[in-house]
């Protein structure tokens, strides 16, 4: 009687244990089919069609006119597209400062600032340093979110390589600069310039560029026509930055 309860015992334990192992199988083999299911419905034909269309908005811009709509507040959007040779060189050359300066030269991602921006954050315990150059927040911007959940990092990798070998670097930094947020409403670099300084980005001044510039991670908080600290220090580094680039 107790060999049979003993055998009935271990048979229940090698039970327990076939369906566990087939259980943490089953659920590997949904959650990769979930992550490849989710990287073939990314937009890469949209992608390229960038080389010969302009976008009138961004996943970033419709986000926005969502929390309008949920804080019942009108949702206004200015924006004036300018092509890249009618954008000042010291507004050009501010923001590569300020936000990727290996940006002509990478394929997408700067490895040094990454591991640099993982060591600090691991250290401090928060997200202190971001690491994303001008590809990777132009495809966030187009095409996802904020979050920094693994699976949106996940689809702004595979985006941003496909963007860096289907659009040259001129091109993703036009759309960069006529896409991206420099105040509540205000997006592209032409009407961040007509706002702020009443003139056209062509006409914009390094001083002026610097200022844009340092606002870009958050021009909801940092804004362009308030004096504070940080806009100051921020000002003066990418001022510094640029002379010691010779620009």
């Amino acid at each position: 009687m107790e060999n049979s309860d003993g055998t009935l015992k271990q048979k229940g334990m090698a039970v327990l244990r076939w369906a566990s192992v087939h259980k943490a199988r089953t659920a590997a083999i949904l959650l990769a089919s979930w992550i490849i299911l989710e990287v073939l419905t990314l937009p890469f034909w949209n992608v390229r069609k960038l080389k010969n269309t302009t976008p009138t908005e961004t996943a970033f811009m419709r986000m926005h006119a969502e929390q309008a709509a949920d804080e019942r507040k009108p949702f206004k959007k200015f924006q004036r597209w300018v092509p890249l040779g009618r954008i000042s060189r010291d507004a050009v050359n501010a923001v590569i400062v300020a936000e990727d300066g290996t940006f002509w030269s990478h394929g997408g991602f700067d490895w040094f600032e990454f591991k640099e921006s993982l060591e600090r954050n691991l250290v401090e315990g928060r997200a202190a340093r971001g690491a994303s150059t001008i590809t990777q927040q132009l495809v966030k911007n187009l095409y996802l979110s904020p979050s920094k959940n693994p699976v949106r990092k996940l689809k702004e990798w595979i985006l941003t390589w496909w963007m860096e070998r289907t659009l040259s670097k001129q091109r993703i930094l036009e759309l960069y600069l006529n896409l991206i947020e420099w105040g509540r409403g205000i997006y592209g670099i032409e009407a961040a310039a007509q706002t702020y300084f009443g003139k056209s980005a062509s006409a914009l001044d390094r001083e002026e560029s610097a200022r844009l510039a340092a606002v870009i991670p958050n021009p909801r908080i940092f804004r362009v026509d308030r004096q504070t600290r940080y806009l100051e220090r921020r000002t003066q580094l990418i001022l510094n930055r640029m002379a010691a680039r010779g620009y």
